[in-house]
């Protein structure tokens, strides 16, 4: 639960916004009904949205426009995420029932146009960034860093060590790595993105792009916890599932008590880069909220 008034302002408005841009623009940009059908079914569903909102938060933190333009390409990030969610819940991946508390996409529509919406999905995530009406340099730049964090080299180098990772047990670097790349990879993009946008210098957006590494981290280990200590009705995703298939996970490698030590450092220096952009005279108190995201329930600790 987030706790800072200024950001529960700010994620309530930019959801709203941001649901409603969605559910406008993108049933425009499909033109077969079967597949918008699907496409709309997954981005439509709820969610966090908290990789859009991130983007936008940092935007607003580093004294940019949330504009069309920004919205334009913070939608575009959650169109990508959700492929990413519909390709991850297919039997011959993680094989999932259950997202956002509703029947995966394949459960609802059938494996082949599951595969389909997610690769429209994708693919409509770099049309969007190309219309996204910033300049050609700007959407140049932003193109080649969601390429990147997407791509061979960031997220989906992550879901093929988790895969395979499920015949071997890794050590902590290697489950650092993966993690990085896996979940970590968007959630670095968003500060990334931003600073592109907004034309930090790099004195400020690698602290920013700190923050986003830790907090991707911190995402994951989180979830990680969730798996063992969270209920389904909580995750809207079934739990508990991550030890049964041999997942390589915090805990399983860390155990509790140390991955809740990890969670905490790792939030701890989401605060330190927090603290020092404000020596920089950069306000941060909408990013700070965010952090609220991490708390556990006294019966977790």
């Amino acid at each position: 639960m987030i706790k800072n008034k200024k950001t529960n302002l700010f994620i309530e408005k930019y959801s709203k916004d941001l649901n409603s841009y969605l559910k406008k623009q993108l049933p425009q940009s499909v033109s077969n009904l079967n597949l918008s059908e699907a496409m709309q079914y997954s981005v439509l569903a709820g969610g966090k949205r908290l990789r859009p909102l991130l983007l936008l938060a940092i935007i607003k933190s580093s004294g940019g426009k949330i504009d069309e333009s920004a919205f334009k390409v913070a939608a575009s990030l959650e169109l990508l995420h959700t492929y990413s969610l519909i390709h991850d819940d297919l039997p011959a991946m993680d094989n999932d029932d259950l997202r956002r508390g509703m029947p995966t996409n394949h459960k609802k529509f059938g494996e082949a146009l599951a595969i389909l919406a997610g690769d429209g999905l994708l693919t409509l995530a770099f049309e969007w960034l190309a219309t996204s009406g910033y300049s050609d340099q700007v959407v140049s730049a932003l193109t080649q860093a969601l390429a990147h964090a997407a791509g061979p080299a960031g997220m989906v180098a992550g879901q093929v060590s988790d895969v395979l990772g499920e015949q071997n047990q890794l050590n902590f670097a290697q489950l650092k790595q993966l993690h990085k790349q896996k979940t970590g990879a968007l959630i670095t993009y968003t500060a990334q993105a931003a600073a592109i946008i907004t034309k930090l210098p790099a004195s400020q957006s690698n602290v920013f792009i700190e923050f986003a590494e830790n907090f991707g981290l911190a995402f994951q280990i989180y979830d990680d916890l969730q798996d063992v200590l969270g209920s389904q009705k909580d995750m809207g995703k079934a739990v508990h599932k991550d030890a049964s298939e041999h997942k390589n996970t915090y805990p399983s490698i860390r155990g509790l008590s140390q991955t809740k030590k990890d969670l905490t450092v790792c939030v701890g220096n989401c605060r330190d880069a927090l603290n020092n952009l404000e020596k920089q005279q950069i306000q941060v108190d909408v990013l700070q909220g965010f952090l609220d995201y991490f708390q556990l329930d006294e019966a977790e600790k």
